[in-house]
């Protein structure tokens, strides 16, 4: 028959620590309920991250810029190079082919002379020294030898200087596509911040970005200004000339511009070359550190790493083209971290 035992019940320690965890539990679950978002982020703050994200976007166009500078520049630069050794080996065949008929001709005559022999040598350096004790030989001859030696040379040295700009042209592109690609990453990160945004938020920030734009044009005036030179206004003057252009990563006009695109298109238009990134631009001129010195024209360099160049257009305003989103506009100087400007 089986025993009825009646079960055991818990000491009443043991229920004290159970309880306690169980208190603990929902104090946890409690503090990580009020831990975890609630809501999605404001406007101001999506508006602050986009806004990072395209000077960030921007920082990466212009070493974009850089590499996309640097792979023409070795393109053109490899091309002179291939056309020289195709030159130069013409004129090495021509100089072999006067040997060839100069052998001819004495094979005709009764024979080729040692001189000859050693003319035809695969060796001209091997040549030369041998030919030095021949006295038949005649300066004409030596000088057509001489010729073909240095062409070698100088054909060796243009095939090697060709091999290292075409090693260097491939790490190049490797480069711009890296900075392509870093910059497309930044842009569609911040494109899904704004869609994440609605029709009423994404048309505030439209409407802030038109009122600063027209705020700025109001304050600029340029008859309590000086103006720079009449290159440097020629070329404020082309720039002003495309206000509400839209800012395209690597573009430089005639329709959209990236900021040291715009910069570098308006002083064409003037009928001055000046470099291609803000980088190479912030050293193209004299830097002008102190504000109050500026003129109309001017450059104006921001940012640590300088990379963002506009126009100074006076009464404290830049004109420029500022970033993905935006077009070629005034804004005001102190929007961003000033370096120096540049009067070219």
């Amino acid at each position: 028959m089986a025993s009825h035992r009646r079960p055991k019940q818990p000491s009443r320690a043991r229920v004290t620590v159970l309880t306690t965890a169980a208190a603990a539990a929902v104090a946890i679950s409690s503090q990580a309920a009020q831990a975890a978002p609630s809501e999605k982020p404001t406007k101001d703050e999506v508006k602050a991250k986009v806004d990072k994200l395209y000077e960030e976007a921007e920082q990466a166009t212009e070493k974009y810029n850089g590499a996309k500078e640097k792979q023409e520049k070795l393109q053109k630069e490899i091309s002179t190079i291939q056309d020289n050794v195709a030159r130069g080996q013409e004129e090495v065949n021509e100089l072999r082919e006067g040997l060839g008929s100069m052998a001819s001709a004495q094979y005709r005559s009764g024979g080729i002379d040692e001189s000859v022999q050693l003319f035809l040598s695969a060796d001209p350096d091997d040549y030369l020294d041998k030919a030095s004790t021949l006295d038949q030989l005649s300066n004409q001859q030596v000088d057509a030898l001489k010729k073909i030696q240095d062409k070698q040379r100088e054909l060796a040295q243009d095939r090697s200087e060709a091999s290292e700009k075409l090693t260097d042209l491939s790490s190049t592109r490797t480069e711009l596509g890296k900075k392509k690609n870093e910059v497309q990453a930044k842009l569609a990160e911040a494109q899904k911040l704004l869609n994440s945004l609605t029709a009423a938020e994404k048309a505030a920030i439209q409407a802030d970005e038109q009122r600063a734009s027209r705020d700025a044009s109001d304050r600029v005036d340029l008859g309590n200004s000086a103006t720079g030179s009449g290159r440097a206004m020629s070329a404020f003057q082309a720039a002003q000339s495309v206000i509400g252009s839209p800012y395209v990563y690597g573009a430089s006009g005639p329709s959209s511009f990236d900021c040291s695109g715009l910069t570098s298109w308006a002083f064409a238009q003037a009928g001055v070359s000046i470099p291609r990134i803000s980088q190479d631009q912030a050293n193209a001129g004299t830097r002008i550190y102190s504000q109050s010195d500026l003129k109309v024209g001017d450059l104006v360099i921001f940012y640590g790493d300088l990379h963002h160049v506009g126009f100074y257009a006076g009464n404290g305003q830049v004109l420029h083209s500022p970033r993905t989103g935006a077009v070629v506009r005034y804004e005001s100087i102190n929007n961003m971290p000033y370096q120096f400007g540049v009067r070219i």
